[in-house]
């Protein structure tokens, strides 16, 4: 029993002690207690040398629970000591497939209403046919609802030995085979297990899994120290079976690490004993996307995915790719193509080349982050859209290049061949501009990928759900969608007509957009900072005054180039400064101690959130209080804009504070499995997500991912009523 337990039995019986005294307590009477124990049987008799089952039936209070063979976190489990005559044996407990039972913090497993415990029965060869055998127990058990209270049962079973075969008893004959059939057993089923950081992958194949979703499969261990007990269990489907991703428990703190990982695999209507070896994930049992535990509530986008199937979620791709052009995170980097179409305004035929780059870039970046994605999610990581910028080393490569693309725009260097004339005019076109096409779309893509546009999150939310081959048809989609503004531009020469002709005017309108690209770097480094903390941000700052200098001394070896003095010396510095750069700004994000997530931090004036958690959740609707949590992240700028928009403003708070509605927040910023399960639960793959549970318990309601502070009023108002 584990300390935690020891104290609420003791104070269960000092309570008990206290109401009835000692004398009263030891003579119990069955009335007063909380369970009814008896002994049963399947048979009416049993043969000499014959087995039959006997069971311990708990029948149980109504609001109160006894315990499985692991109680969880806390509890023990329910025991039967037998004294039978000379010859007779039993053999051990058949334990029934728990339920998980929470309680604040804690999960424990156990049984609620009506429980059975079987176990065989064994007559000596030499039991006399025609008498009658007296079998005794002392049963055990705690039994807990808001306090525990250990109750015992001194039990009897009488059975006559008959020669001929048993009939089946008519009070325990049906209970008991049912229990047994039910009951766990070995299948066809290998399961193997690996540890992958701080994450514990429980992989099972074989024909009961093999091709079905199983939303509700949990994993009971036999030792209690194995996994973490109140942490939620990710799902990962696949052809062949599914994975589990578990908390690792004390057990794989310690050295030795345990060798294999017993217990009890509940697919919802069938249960199966596993004994998992050392082994990688296996392949077919994963690769399918997280399983969805429950349906979520408040329709519209919250649902695994649009209804009608692959045809509607590949038009709302389509249409969240187009929508996603006008979100604060990707037009900033869209700047950069448009000083590209305004430079081949009118060459119809360079136009057209460079919207067919954009577009081959843009796709090709969406389909292979999918890919990659998807290939993450099979070897059992619970990431989602967006998953790049969850890397700090990702952000800080990006920022360096946004600068480098800013000081580009700004004049400071030229790409390629070709640069500005002596006499100061300017290019309009340059070899490897396709090139620059073609990557102006993977970095819009890289930057731009982790916003969520209307009609996106349920799109990809079905992808998730669905076999790779229809996943990248929906990620294809999506990325046609974002192209296609630009590319159907340089197709048009009427519109391109609009634009004046290549002057002077050029030059400012392309130094007038590196000031977007700069507002870019700088949000790229805030994030950083919201990753690694302030010495991994002094890393990334001097590696961006490394590249600033890089690209200033670049520009002056172009120069020299051009006037014929030579400027291979400028060339090489610009190198060494470089990977420089590269080595300052990415060492901090090297070392995973500096790497820890963003706090939950005060909103507005006076909105103020705690840090989401699965159980805090569960206790504040418990309780009945209304509840609007906030799964966000800081590389996230739609996220951030309906924070500043939506969330930030005195009356939103002051309507928190009438309604009593408790703010939570998930901060995704960094990798979190909890967050991610939460994501996957309602069908979404990325963030923002806003779900509002109304007061009494009620189910969430799904708000729009674009808020306004009407829209946040009004579910305030509606979660806060009675």
């Amino acid at each position: 029993m584990s300390p935690r337990s020891l104290i609420i039995v003791l104070a269960g019986a000092l309570a008990s002690l206290a109401l009835t005294g000692a004398p009263q307590a030891q003579a119990q009477s069955p009335e007063s207690r909380h369970v009814r124990a008896e002994l049963i049987a399947d048979s009416a008799s049993i043969q000499p040398g014959g087995t039959i089952h006997v069971a311990l039936r708990q029948t149980i209070a109504p609001g109160w629970h006894t315990y499985w063979r692991n109680p969880g976190d806390s509890g023990q489990a329910t025991s039967v000591t037998w004294t039978l005559p000379e010859g007779w044996k039993t053999g051990e407990l058949t334990w029934p497939t728990p339920r998980q039972l929470r309680t604040g913090p804690l999960m424990d497993y156990g049984y609620e209403g009506v429980a059975i415990l079987p176990q065989t029965l064994t007559a000596p060869s030499d039991a006399k046919a025609g008498q009658s055998v007296t079998l005794r127990a002392a049963a055990a058990f705690l039994v807990c609802k808001d306090v525990c209270v250990p109750e015992d049962a001194a039990l009897t079973l009488t059975l006559p030995v008959s020669a001929a075969a048993p009939d089946p008893d008519a009070k325990g004959g049906a209970a008991i085979a049912a229990t047994l059939t039910a009951a766990p057993g070995p299948g066809p089923l290998t399961a193997v297990m690996t540890t992958a950081g701080a994450v514990l992958k429980l992989s099972v194949t074989g024909a009961p899994v093999k091709g079905g979703d199983f939303p509700g499969a949990y994993f009971y261990p036999y030792d209690a120290s194995v996994i973490d007990h109140p942490q939620p269990q990710t799902i990962e489907r696949g052809p062949g079976g599914l994975t589990l991703t578990l908390a690792p428990g004390s057990a794989f703190k310690t050295s030795p690490a345990p060798t294999h990982l017993q217990g009890v695999l509940d697919l919802g209507g069938k249960a199966y004993e596993i004994d998992a070896k050392p082994g990688p994930v296996q392949p077919s049992a994963a690769g399918l996307g997280a399983v969805s535990a429950a349906a979520p509530s408040g329709g519209g986008e919250a649902g695994g995915g649009p209804k009608g199937g692959l045809a509607v979620a590949i038009a709302f791709a389509f249409l969240g790719g187009l929508i996603l052009n006008l979100m604060p995170c990707v037009f900033p980097v869209l700047s950069m193509k448009a000083v590209s179409l305004a430079s081949h305004a009118h060459t119809p035929q360079a136009a057209r080349l460079q919207g067919l780059a954009f577009l081959v870039g843009v796709v090709i970046t969406f389909v292979g982050l999918a890919g990659l994605l998807i290939a993450v999610r099979a070897a059992g990581q619970a990431v989602g859209w967006g998953f790049q910028l969850q890397s700090p080393i990702v952000i800080a490569g990006l920022t360096l290049v946004m600068l480098g693309v800013a000081l580009n725009l700004a004049g400071l260097f030229e790409i390629g061949a070709g640069v500005q004339s002596a006499a100061g005019g300017v290019q309009v076109e340059s070899h490897g501009e396709t090139l620059g096409a073609f990557l102006t779309g993977v970095l819009a893509v890289a930057v731009a990928a982790p916003c969520t546009a209307p009609f996106m999150a349920p799109a990809i939310g079905f992808a998730f759900t669905q076999p790779p081959a229809i996943a990248l048809s929906v990620f294809l989609a999506l990325g046609l969608g974002m192209a296609a503004p630009f590319t159907l531009a340089a197709f048009a020469p009427p519109l391109l007509a609009l634009l004046p002709r290549p002057g002077g005017w050029m030059g400012v309108f392309k130094q007038v957009m590196a000031f977007p690209m700069f507002a870019t770097a700088a949000w790229l480094l805030w994030v950083f900072s919201q990753q690694v903390g302030p010495i991994g941000l002094a890393g990334l700052l001097t590696g961006a005054v490394l590249v600033a200098l890089a690209a200033w001394i670049y520009g002056r070896a172009q120069s020299a180039q051009i006037a014929g003095r030579g400027g291979a010396v400028g060339f090489l510095a610009t190198a060494v400064l470089v990977l420089a750069a590269g080595v300052t700004a990415l060492t901090p994000t090297l070392n995973p101690d500096r790497v820890g997530a963003a706090p939950a931090a005060a909103e507005g004036e006076g909105l103020t959130a705690e840090a989401f958690s699965p159980e805090r959740l569960a206790e504040l609707r418990a309780a009945g209080k209304p509840v609007f949590v906030n799964f966000t992240a800081a590389w996230c700028v739609t996220c951030q804009v309906n924070d500043k928009v939506a969330l930030s403003s005195r009356k939103v708070a002051e309507a928190f504070k009438r309604g009593g509605i408790v703010y939570l927040k998930g901060d995704w910023t960094n990798r979190d499995a909890v967050i991610a399960k939460v994501l996957s639960d309602h069908g979404r793959a990325g963030v923002p997500l806003y779900l509002f549970y109304g007061a009494g318990g009620r189910d969430a309601a799904v708000l729009p991912q674009i808020l306004t502070e009407g829209i946040v009023l009004d579910a305030a108002d509606k979660a806060a009523r009675p």
